[in-house]
């Protein structure tokens, strides 16, 4: 794996003082958005833990928690270990019940810093060898079959622009908005939002593959912060 490949966050050592639950969140957030394979084997318990920081006694409590959850399976003897299932994707519904205007205008200031700061550290620090991950997704999302397909590789998207931004915590902290609020953004939007959705999606990648930083930060900030404006007009007219 390379400095830019979103799965060294997932493995990368957590807070030093975390409990059970941020080791939980963690591997679920990354599971949850496919970070991690459905039917992959997760490393021993001894090497996970070691990567992680954690103790083992403390990683094997937050497995116990993932099999509870149904996102992790435990085979015994030959070939055993610790299996990813990933569960079914959840259907886009209406807005959360309780968040008003001002909270998500807040959710957006804060999302839409993490993502510009993102583009545009990936734009100034990324070779070009590296944007290979961003390439592939545009061209997916320009041939996306339907919304839910394009919700996937939104996701995929901004993941893989935090990676390439070469900032393990950008990235974590890139998963674990996607994770909450990933399918939030896509509320607002119908079938005939994907092309211009995918328009976005391909300015953002070419300011980042042209070295162009202050570009890509700003394209970043205004595909969030209009997202958020949608939501906010939905909210409004409930």
């Amino acid at each position: 794996m390379g400095l830019d490949d979103p799965r060294l966050a997932v493995f990368s050592p957590v807070d030093s003082t975390a409990r059970v639950d941020v080791v939980v969140r963690r591997l679920a957030d990354a599971i949850a958005l496919e970070l991690l394979a459905d039917g992959e084997q997760l490393p021993s318990e001894l090497e996970l833990a070691a990567r992680l920081g954690v103790s083992t006694v403390t990683l094997r409590e937050a497995l116990v928690s993932l099999r509870h959850l149904g996102l992790v399976e435990t085979r015994r003897g030959r070939g055993g270990g610790s299996f990813v299932r990933t569960p079914k994707p959840a259907d886009a519904g209406a807005l959360p019940p309780g968040l008003s205007p001002q909270e998500l205008r807040d959710f957006g200031d804060h999302y839409a810093a993490i993502s510009g700061a993102a583009a545009r550290l990936a734009a100034e620090r990324s070779l070009a060898a590296e944007l290979a991950p961003l390439r592939r997704t545009v061209k997916e999302m320009d041939a996306a079959g339907g919304a839910a397909e394009l919700r996937r590789l939104d996701g995929r998207f901004h993941i893989e622009v935090a990676a390439a931004s070469q900032s393990a915590r950008l990235t974590r902290e890139e998963i674990a908005l996607q994770a909450d609020a990933g399918l939030l953004l896509w509320l607002p939007y119908g079938p005939a939002d994907g092309a211009a959705v995918a328009r976005r999606h391909r300015e953002i990648f070419a300011a980042i593959a042209s070295g162009d930083g202050e570009a890509a930060r700003t394209l970043a900030e205004r595909h969030i912060l209009e997202a958020v404006e949608r939501m906010v007009e939905l909210r409004l007219r409930d």
